[in-house]
Order: structure tokens, then sequence, then C-alpha cells
């Protein structure tokens, strides 16, 4: 069974961020590597079943329909842009996929602006793939559609936002597909649309998203790490001016970040992400850094999307509801809550380089204590360069 099936099946921060490089990057060339971060043994012949998934993905192409949601609902997306995604093909020549044993190894190398696409589809047919292999036995559709329900029961009761943000740790699109059919019908104000632009379409819903943290990454790498947070978001606001206004605070620490974030950027951009360390932590961060700026919090929202779940969500809204904007992302706990262990797996630009530059590595300092990712020497360099301490034993280094 051929599981993707629409090119849109994927997060919208990869076509913003996509069309930013066209606009800015063209000659920039990337690499991507599968990170295993919750040890997960794959099962034989995994490999070669991915391996036909991946080239499946070759024959998907932009719609007519698909491309005029889009030009509808993202405005900012030029028209050039958008014949330029009816034209692009997925090329699964990008794309190394090698077992070991039971490890697995994936990596992606081209074109920044068409290999960025690919992280999102191959994390979640990683998912898909390793529970149809290992036979794991899910909660029924209906029982999937009861859970949703109870917890957009409690955040109409909390009177917050949320959106949809679980694309690449899906069980499979069978339980995303009945997650956001749930979603959709429920009455309420809570749900205010989803990350995947396939399902955004299909059920006439708002497709969220803006960067992610490779964007951050690269600029680090070609610009450099005192630069990186302050360029990223200057250069962001040449393509989309002022659209797409919720800033990711935590490629290189949100202290360093705030240090970057200006009154000019702090005006200028709706809100924040939280994507690691301490929600409540992070919060007070925040407001305290409008108050410095004299910008009124409320004004500004905080958009969480690290690891949630009911019990967070409601946490984090009583601490901070009434004194800044709230909205919440929440992914896995929603498309793969499912009676099973949820994977933990993600892929990571490691390097770039460009027509005038080497191929040079690239880093992210997250706000989870000792959790970065990048070479050794690398870490160990923006660290010393940010001033951000030594390089830990459980520091996430690609080898």
């Amino acid at each position: 069974m051929i599981i993707f099936n629409s090119f849109l099946d994927n997060d919208f921060y990869k076509f913003t961020m996509q069309y930013a490089v066209t606009k800015l990057y063209p000659d920039v060339i990337a690499r991507y590597k599968f990170i295993n971060r919750g040890k997960h043994e794959f099962p034989d012949g995994f490999a070669e079943e991915l391996q036909k998934q991946v080239n499946s993905m070759a024959n998907l192409a932009l719609t007519k329909d698909e491309k005029d949601f889009l030009h509808t609902n993202c405005p900012y997306l030029s028209p050039a842009y958008l014949d330029f995604l009816q034209g692009y093909r997925y090329n699964p020549e990008e794309v190394k996929i090698l077992q070991d044993g039971k490890n697995l190894s994936v990596e992606v190398e081209g074109n920044w602006y068409r290999t960025i696409l690919w992280e999102v589809p191959l994390l979640a047919l990683i998912s898909e793939v390793f529970y149809k292999l290992t036979n794991a036995e899910r909660q029924t559709n209906d029982e999937v559609t009861q859970n949703t329900s109870d917890k957009v029961d409690l955040y109409n009761k909390l009177g917050v936002t949320v959106a949809e943000f679980g694309t690449r740790r899906r069980h499979s699109y069978e339980v995303h597909d009945v997650v956001m059919k749930e979603m959709t019908n429920h009455s309420g104000k809570s749900f205010v649309g989803t990350s995947n632009v396939h399902f955004a379409h299909k059920y006439n819903v708002k497709p969220i998203g803006t960067h992610a943290h490779e964007w951050f990454m690269f600029h680090a790498a070609r610009f450099g790490y005192k630069v990186a947070n302050s360029m990223s978001l200057d250069r962001w606001v040449k393509v989309y001016y002022g659209d797409l206004g919720i800033a990711l605070t935590d490629t290189y620490t949100s202290d360093i970040f705030f240090r970057q974030f200006d009154k000019k950027l702090s005006k200028l951009f709706d809100g924040v992400r939280h994507d690691s360390g301490d929600p409540i932590e992070f919060g007070e961060k925040v407001i305290a850094h409008y108050n410095r700026m004299g910008i009124n919090p409320q004004h500004k929202t905080i958009i969480f999307s690290d690891g949630l779940n009911s019990e967070k969500v409601e946490i984090i809204t009583n601490a901070f509801k009434g004194r800044i904007g709230l909205s919440f992302g929440i992914g896995t706990n929603l498309t793969n809550d499912v009676g099973l262990r949820a994977m933990n797996i993600v892929m990571k630009l490691t390097e770039i380089s460009s027509y005038d530059i080497p191929w040079t590595g690239v880093v992210k300092l997250s706000d989870e204590k000792n959790k970065h990712t990048g070479s050794e020497n690398d870490i160990r360099l923006a660290k010393e360069i940010l001033q951000l301490g030594e390089i830990k034993a459980n520091d996430e280094v690609l080898k």
C-alpha cells in the first residue's frame, strides 16, 4: 500500500521555508541525517519497504485544486512559487537508506530548495512502516475519536486555541485522518488549524506554520552564530513583509535569542514559539522581555509546541491566561496516542555548502539542557562564541 497520495501531505513550514530559500538562497546545497533518539530497533526488511515508499513519492504532483487552495489561503506565496511547486517532483535519488541489523541510516543530499521537503514525509513514513512491520496493534478508530473528543472538550473548557502539529510522528495516515475529522467536526472554538497542508485542504481549515530550526542553523553556519537570530528574522521579514510572524526562539537557546530580539523585531513579530525547555520559565521570560521593550504582552502571543498533552496545556494555561496571548501546537499526543509507544525520531540539517563556501556543519543549541546537535567541534565552537559553556557527554553529536 502506498502511504503518500498527496503532494501537500507535509508541514506548512517546509513550504514557507522553501519559498524563502528559492528567493534568497537558490545555490545552497544541504545534507540531512536521520536521528533515532528513541533507540528503536527496526525489523528485517525495513529499509526495502521504506525505499519502496520513497520511490513512490516521485509520482506526487500538486493538483490544480491544491494549487487553488494555496492561492486563496496563502496570498503571501507568490504565483511564481506556486507554478514552481506545480512542476516540482520528489527525486528519490536524493535519499540514501541503509539498514545494518536493527539500525537504520537515512541521509538526504541535494539543493536546499529541493531537499527541504523531504524531512517530514520521511519521518512519517518511518513511523508508519515501523508500526506496520512490527504488527503493533493500536486502539480502534472509535477509541481514537473518543480520546480526541475528550481532549478538545478540555481545550474548549480552558478557552484556548489549539492547532494539530502531528505529521512527523503520526502513527499512520489513517489515524491522522481520524483525529483531523474529529477535531474539525467537534463543537467549540478551540481548534484553529493544522500544520499539515493536505489536511488543511481536505477539511478546509487554516494551514499553520512559519519556520523551523534549520532556517536559523543555516544562517549561523553561513554568516556567524552571533548574528544568526537577528539575520534570520530580518531575512524572513524581507520575504514575508510581516506575514507569518511567529519567531522560533531556541535554536541557540532562548537567552541568546532574546538578547538579539530587539525592539524593532519584537514589534514586527506577532509572537514567539516555545519548543524546548521549561514552558513556565520560558513564558515568564517572554513576558519580562516584552515589558522591558515597553510592549504590552497581551498584544503578543506565545505558541507552545514542545511535547504537549492535555495536562501540560492546562498547567501552562493556568499560569499565563490573561497575561499574554496563548496558543498550542500539539503533535504526537494527537496523532500517535493510540496505546503504543510513540516513536522518538528526528531528521536534522547537518551541513550546508554553496558556490563560495565548502561544506560547513550546522549546530542547534536547545533550551533542553545539554541536548544539542552537531559535530563535536562545531558544538564546541558555537558554545565558545556564544559563551554557553563546555560540550557535555550527552550532547547529540553527529558523526
